[in-house]
């Protein structure tokens, strides 16, 4: 017997799990609200080894194991950390930066064109309807919404997000982050170039109540500001993006009867940092496995439910660090002992896998502070 499966969203998960269906033998019906794969703005984001532990190169691993290529911008050779009064500097093989979006060289775009099946664009069809006339439907629509409509979906707090693309000059392999707690309290900002002419100035911002009264206008002005004056040139926005109170969470089950929850309907945004590429891709390939008898989801899936309880671990650690404690990181990490270690690390070869392993200290610092704030 053939199954008939619908995936709902041409994303990273969506057409991952198109890839890995096809290559068993099962073409699957894709469907698309949006014009077309990576309909959206243009923007640049990374994949970090280190956060995608025990996986250590994400890219050759994804090629060699599931057949999927993806094509880098470029390898991140060092990451930048702007504190208060501060800079570090982490060098290495540390990880990848990818364009998303309409860019021709998209991954969504790369993902597609290793896509057969056809997809049915401006979709009007819903999930409801599509449950009753397919043997499996793959929910990848890119965001909570349907998780949250089955109940299936626990939510562990909401952030905006503000963003714009800008011209100026970079260093293409070389990503920059921002904490500062007087201008972004809680949150954290990142420059992310995608050539060195081009980059995304992105700023997060959780939604806790002191940060819901803040200007959110004169907060970016002042993120932006600071992001000039730490680059030493002004920028000129050639585009700007938004989107306020995401859900950042995870599905309670990954597979409820006949329906699999993959991407951001699954939980692959960490909350650590907002990154979730690599977690998308997998949960879509995982999904297609256990539709074709491979594997089960649930178990395989197992990794990556506790990767995001680790990273969340790690997102109220970076909530309870002062301007003092980012201070001492970034000035410490420049350090020649200290570097070369953290280097190590965060390197494509880094044998440790960090929230798993420093998640008991992050816990014990975590209620040491809230035990303060009391």
């Amino acid at each position: 017997m053939i199954m008939k499966v619908a995936i709902i969203g041409a994303g990273m998960a969506g057409l991952s799990c198109a890839i890995t269906l096809e290559k068993h033998g099962i073409t699957p019906f894709i469907f698309e609200k949006r014009a077309g794969v990576g309909d959206r703005f243009v923007n640049a984001e990374s994949m970090f080894h280190i956060l995608n532990r025990p996986v250590k190169n994400c890219v050759p691993y994804l090629r060699e194991k599931f057949g999927i290529r993806l094509d880098p911008l470029t390898k991140v050779s060092q990451i930048e950390i702007h504190s208060k009064h501060e800079k570090g500097v982490i060098s290495g093989d540390i990880g990848y930066l990818n364009i998303r979006g309409r860019h021709e060289d998209s991954y969504d775009r790369q993902l597609r064109d290793q896509v057969s099946a056809p997809i049915e664009y401006h979709s009007e069809q819903e999930y409801e309807t599509l449950c009753k006339g397919f043997d499996a439907v793959v929910l990848a629509t890119g965001d909570a919404e349907y998780a949250c409509r089955l109940g299936n979906f626990r939510a562990d707090f909401t952030g905006s997000v503000r963003g714009a693309t800008v011209t100026g000059s970079f260093q293409a392999d070389t990503p920059h982050v921002w904490f500062d707690c007087d201008v972004l309290p809680k949150g954290y900002g990142w420059v992310i170039p995608y050539s060195d002419q081009e980059a995304n100035v992105v700023m997060f911002s959780p939604d806790y109540p002191s940060n819901i009264k803040r200007d959110h206008e004169e907060m970016w002005n002042q993120f932006y500001g600071m992001v000039s004056q730490d680059l030493h040139q002004p920028f000129r926005i050639t585009d700007q993006f938004s989107f306020k109170h995401y859900i950042v969470g995870i599905c309670n089950q990954p597979k409820l009867e006949n329906t699999y929850f993959t991407g951001n309907c699954f939980g692959a945004v960490s909350p650590g940092f907002g990154f979730g590429q690599f977690t998308s891709i997998l949960t879509g390939v995982y999904s297609a496995y256990d539709i074709c008898g491979l594997g089960d989801y649930a178990e395989l899936t197992k990794p990556l439910r506790a990767n995001y309880e680790n990273s969340l671990i790690l997102r109220r650690f970076l909530e309870n660090m002062t301007n003092e404690d980012f201070d001492f990181v970034a000035k410490n990490i420049n350090m020649k002992l200290i570097s070369r270690f953290v280097n190590n690390l965060c390197d494509s070869e880094g044998r440790m896998d960090l929230l798993k392993d420093v998640t008991p200290l992050m816990k014990l610092f975590n209620r040491l502070q809230e035990g303060k704030n009391r």
